[in-house]
């Protein structure tokens, strides 16, 4: 029996899975959040983790060392941008997945470290839309809870309709954030390593199935004898 006729529901993450950043300023911007423990995008701490990381880049380069109204100016159209889909570039296959696994009776719902813009404005701007991409969401931003905290994970199995946790398979790009969090609540899990990092050779040591891309994952999803 292939996983897909053991499944209900798939959840899936967004950025390094469904979606990146374009350039070194959206790396730059995720810098600054996580310069205060911040995976999802907060005006206020993300404010100071701007701040923080220009701080530190004047102390070398004196032209980043800017007045406090300039700085707020300059943020401003940063936060601003990134409400929007300009920063980002949607991978080719995310679409198709999505719909492939709507179309094949599953619940599709999406787990992410993020705030209200990717629902209500930046998904939808990409064309992944509530309805017909996906069915529920779950960000940390609107929940109180962000990964690697198993919660969000129990949230989404009660969004999708209080499925059995054996039941639902979570798609994300991060052992530690998406993969552990996801199994040690009963879920089935799988990693996509589109980046070729070379911790995906330690994902495979540990068991855990790693995959190329969503192409691959559908692949591996209708296989009677799966392998990664």
């Amino acid at each position: 029996m292939t996983l897909l006729a053991k499944l209900r529901c798939i959840t899936v993450d967004v950025t390094g899975t469904l979606l990146a950043y374009k350039g070194e300023l959206g790396d730059y911007y995720c810098m600054a959040a996580k310069s205060v423990g911040l995976p999802c995008p907060d005006y206020k701490r993300v404010h100071e983790g701007f701040k923080l990381a220009y701080s530190n880049m004047a102390k070398k380069h004196p032209w980043y060392d800017y007045d406090e109204d300039t700085f707020d100016k300059v943020f401003k159209r940063i936060y601003a941008m990134f409400g929007s889909s300009a920063p980002y570039t949607i991978f080719p296959d995310s679409q198709p997945f999505l719909r492939w696994a709507r179309k094949n009776g599953l619940k599709v719902g999406i787990v992410s470290n993020s705030e209200y813009r990717y629902p209500e404005v930046i998904l939808p701007a990409l064309g992944l839309n509530q309805g017909t991409e996906w069915d529920f969401g779950v960000f940390s931003g609107i929940e109180g809870v962000e990964k690697p905290n198993p919660k969000i994970y129990e949230i989404a199995l009660q969004k999708a309709g209080n499925f059995a946790p054996e039941e639902a398979l979570h798609i994300g790009d991060s052992m530690r954030k998406d993969y552990l969090p996801a199994k040690s609540v009963g879920m089935q899990a799988l990693l996509l390593d589109r980046f070729k990092t070379p911790d995906a050779n330690d994902w495979r040591k540990s068991g855990a199935p790693v995959l190329d891309d969503l192409v691959a994952a559908q692949e591996w999803l209708t296989s009677e004898n799966r392998t990664c």
